[in-house]
């Protein structure tokens, strides 16, 4: 499949390389050197978004956010030359799936496009639609309903839902659940996987979500 990445970098060298790189690799990238024209794409919604946070026209924060609320499903890789953990913290929390600090090699970002890629659009393969506990879930929308009715959710919220459905019957470690969502750099608590946890468990009661303690959780099959 040709996904559609919308790549935003003000750095025009930079925006060259990374923009061949990843058209190698199959994908239709659209490249953008300005914040205000990227911005005014927004409702064309790409598969993925790469956002340098360092634009000389707007925040790449503020951009973030808008991209967000118009979809908040929609993947964005944020990267920056600035303090990257606080940068890194920041966008996680406003929504970015993964970050990538300046300098790197553009080989990794491509590996990461691709994995993020892969987790966000191919999740379950071979099923588009499928009833777990009473809830329905199309995958190809992201969406979860019980019966009619729709149940709001995040991207992270959806990303948990799809790893333990991969992993149904199966055990998985907070680490693994850490690794799976926000990839193998991720830092700080895993603590973050029971607060992501027990708002699923808020959201979907009827799923039956085990906690294994002392080592993390299984969907019972």
């Amino acid at each position: 499949m040709g996904y559609k990445i919308y790549l935003v970098e003000d750095e025009e060298n930079l925006n060259d390389i990374l923009k061949s790189y990843l058209e190698r690799e199959g994908f239709e990238v659209t490249a953008f050197l300005m914040g205000e024209s990227a911005r005014s794409s927004i409702d064309r919604k790409p598969d993925l978004w790469i956002l340098d946070i360092m634009l000389p026209d707007i925040d790449g924060f503020q951009l973030l956010k808008e991209i967000k609320e118009k979809d908040k499903d929609i993947p964005v890789i944020f990267i920056s030359a600035r303090d990257k953990d606080i940068d890194r913290i920041i966008g996680l929390e406003m929504g970015s799936d993964d970050y990538l600090a300046k300098p790197f090699m553009p080989r990794e970002l491509v590996i990461r496009v691709q994995k993020l890629l892969k987790r966000v659009y191919q999740g379950v393969k071979g099923r588009e639609d499928l009833g777990i506990d009473g809830y329905t879930v199309d995958l190809n929308k992201r969406i979860v309903r019980l019966g009619e009715e729709e149940i709001p959710m995040t991207s992270k919220e959806f990303d948990l839902l799809v790893l333990l459905i991969n992993k149904k019957g199966g055990a998985l470690t907070r680490d693994q659940i850490l690794t799976g969502l926000w990839g193998e750099d991720y830092f700080g608590s895993d603590r973050v996987v029971d607060d992501l946890v027990r708002r699923l468990r808020k959201k979907m009661p009827e799923l039956k979500v085990e906690t294994i303690y002392g080592y993390g959780y299984r969907l019972s099959g």
